[in-house]
């Protein structure tokens, strides 16, 4: 993309009340059968033009046709039954019930192509879309046939190439894996995580991204953040691997966190997808807030490779509010394109 620090959100965008519950992370559908599938088509066409309006200028699907960014993925796979419960501990932090594998996990059909192509035809404007990636894919299941997080991991991971090398025939621009389980699990990512990443994005000729955040504005997620001192310094762990890998950009939280700006100079040379908006409240930042981050930032990676975004995924949030964090985002981008003499500042 040819605009100077061009703008995107992170993930999801809360969803129309009509659609499903608001507020609500895994909130079941409010409609069924046919009336679903147009129900998740306006959604998501609502999403494209509500990012539009806005300034957004890398438009992704806000994960109106998912109910959650790692299971409905999981959902379409076979080898996992639903039915069959256990209680695992989510990235240390929570205790969740998860569905079980029960077999040789398998694709039988593309899960997200569908929608992206939708997607693709409601706008001109590059398009982002969002996969899980494979190690947070594994800390979202109770395993009782590999018996091994690596090798579920690549398994996975060659499923998630399917899926990515289809989105990208689909027209997606950019594909993102998400991995907040890289700020938790760090001899695995050292290990094997690094590589499966790697492996999901193989021979994509689309930019990939690796989303690793702090997680949602959910009472787990902020607990746990309470507990991780002055200085949040998780991202030192996987920022030099990753610094040395395929991934092309790498996304981070950083607006109202204590994650010191200067580890972003440990991926110098990638691009970088910054967090100048906070998920984790209802408090709208002003444009001279996100400006003022990314100055910062830019102490740490070069104009051409700052990509202004959100911390994380905003469905938990109200819409109303999500909406007017995304005004704020992309005018407080122009502020600092226009310090810069960027193109369309």
């Amino acid at each position: 993309m040819q605009k100077l620090l061009p703008t995107s959100i992170v993930g999801s965008l809360p969803k129309p009340s009509w659609l499903a519950e608001s507020e609500t992370l895994w909130s079941p559908w409010k409609l069924a059968g046919d009336e679903l599938v147009e129900g998740k088509q306006d959604a998501l066409r609502s999403a494209v033009h509500e990012q539009q309006r806005a300034g957004v200028d890398i438009i992704s699907d806000g994960e109106q046709t998912r109910q959650h960014f790692v299971t409905t993925f999981i959902e379409h796979l076979s080898g996992v039954d639903f039915e069959r419960r256990e209680t695992v501990r989510i990235r240390n932090r929570y205790d969740a019930s998860v569905p079980t594998v029960v077999g040789a996990v398998s694709r039988e059909k593309p899960v997200f192509v569908e929608d992206a192509r939708f997607l693709r035809q409601q706008t001109d404007q590059p398009i982002k879309w969002a996969l899980p990636g494979p190690m947070t894919m594994i800390d979202t299941l109770y395993d009782a046939h590999y018996m091994s997080r690596e090798k579920l991991a690549w398994e996975f991971a060659t499923i998630l190439n399917h899926e990515a090398r289809e989105l990208e025939a689909a027209g997606v621009d950019i594909i993102q894996f998400d991995e907040p389980a890289f700020n938790v699990f760090f001899d695995e990512v050292q290990d094997w995580g690094i590589a499966a990443l790697e492996r999901a994005a193989e021979g994509l000729r689309a930019e990939t991204v690796v989303h690793i955040c702090y997680g949602y504005g959910i009472k787990a997620n902020t607990d746990w953040k309470e507990t991780l001192g002055s200085e949040w310094r998780q991202y030192e762990e996987s920022f030099p691997l990753l610094q040395r890998s395929s991934i092309d950009t790498i996304s981070l939280e950083s607006q109202n966190s204590r994650v010191p700006l200067d580890l972003i100079e440990i991926l110098r040379g990638k691009k970088v997808m910054l967090g100048a908006i906070d998920v984790a409240t209802s408090a709208v930042e002003t444009p001279d807030a996100v400006a003022a981050t990314l100055r910062k930032a830019l102490e740490f990676v070069d104009a051409d490779k700052l990509i202004p975004s959100t911390n994380c995924g905003m469905a938990p949030l109200p819409r109303s509010v999500a909406l007017a964090k995304l005004g704020a985002l992309s005018s407080g981008a122009a502020i600092v394109r226009g310090e810069l003499g960027g193109v369309g500042s």
